[in-house]
């Protein structure tokens, strides 16, 4: 899965709504004081005169004043600039009111007022704050739904870049391993040499095409693990106790490519060298759709105790946090000279 996102679309909303919110709020306070002074004209002429006042100041203060100073926490210098816009505002529309609209520049007041009193003052001051908080409470409420947003979906391309990187870790590993063991093969010039080529092929097959999707179906890796099985069974002289069983429909199952086998090329690894070698693998999907892998397998203690936890094992465990959250359950036992792993998938439909 590839996901593409541009910041640039994060930043800023389209003109469009600009035009379309002004044009509606325009209109509300037409409808709004005319309805009030029982006359509209005069309402239309005040707030024709009022609104690009009103723009202009709001825009300094969204685009200017916020990130030039609030934004740098300069808290003080960001105060001073919006109450001296404030004070520039008030003389610009008292005399514009006054020369083209009406000499009585508080009408909704009683009695006939007065310019540059304090009253005027407070209450043009208190109006054009009240559109300054509106629409800067707009803006700054859209800009951080699109910050989320962004923060979500770098968030699923980090995600899958790691889960990437994880399988990456994984392959050459993997390979690096079975052409030991052919490579051992062709030392002893084993008749066996062709048929793991012809088996390392149908693998090399599933890790380059199925591997690089984030879930396959549950069969295919359960295939991919009797192939390896198979390979490492050939390459060992000595006779193993291995048991693969199965259960469920794993038709239907989807699980992350690899992970089961890095913990059953983790036991061939580290497992005994004698003849009371012996791997017992478990893999079955339940009826609520859960999945359960198991492993047992015994190992030479004194030369494997602190290799069997290693970077294979940290990987699966990251990848399977990645791709379930809380959702599975890992849990992987040493006993004297056995190791165990036990892995429950839940099924999130089941979940919900």
């Amino acid at each position: 899965m590839s996901l593409h996102f541009n910041k640039e679309n994060y930043k800023s909303i389209p003109l469009k709504y600009h035009f379309l919110f002004w044009i509606c709020y325009f209109t509300f306070n037409i409808i709004r004081w005319g309805s009030y002074f029982n006359d509209y004209y005069y309402s239309l002429k005040s707030n024709l005169v009022e609104f690009p006042i009103h723009i202009a100041l709001v825009y300094t203060n969204i685009y200017y004043f916020i990130p030039k100073f609030l934004v740098k926490k300069q808290y003080k210098t960001y105060i001073l600039c919006l109450f001296l816009s404030l004070g520039i505002v008030y003389i610009i529309r008292t005399g514009l009111i006054y020369f083209l609209v009406t000499e009585n520049i508080w009408p909704e007041a009683s009695g006939n007022q007065k310019a540059f009193t304090f009253n005027h003052i407070v209450a043009v001051i208190i109006g054009e704050l009240y559109v300054v908080a509106l629409v800067t409470t707009i803006k700054l409420t859209v800009v951080w739904i699109n910050q989320r947003k962004y923060v979500e979906e770098l968030s699923k391309v980090n995600l899958q870049t790691e889960l990437k990187f994880l399988r990456m870790q994984i392959q050459p590993h993997f390979f690096f391993n079975t052409l030991n063991s052919l490579y051992s093969l062709t030392l002893d010039k084993s008749d066996e040499a062709p048929e793991v080529v012809l088996k390392l092929s149908n693998i090399m097959e599933y890790v380059i095409y199925e591997a690089k999707e984030n879930k396959v179906k549950l069969i295919k890796e359960v295939h991919l693990i009797e192939n390896y099985v198979d390979l490492q069974t050939i390459r060992r002289s000595n006779d193993i106790d291995l048991k693969i069983e199965t259960a469920g429909d794993l038709e239907k199952a989807a699980i992350p490519p690899l992970v089961l086998l890095s913990f059953i090329e983790n036991s061939f690894k580290h497992g005994k060298k004698d003849d009371d070698f012996y791997i017992h693998i478990f893999i079955e999907r339940k009826k609520d759709g859960d999945i359960f892998f198991s492993i047992e397998n015994n190992y030479v203690s004194f030369e494997s105790e602190k290799k069997l936890n290693g970077v294979g094992n940290d990987n699966v465990k990251r990848r399977l946090e990645l791709l379930y959250g809380e959702n599975y359950d890992l849990n992987i036992t040493q006993d004297k000279a056995k190791f165990k792993v036990e892995l429950l998938i839940l099924n999130k439909d089941k979940l919900k």
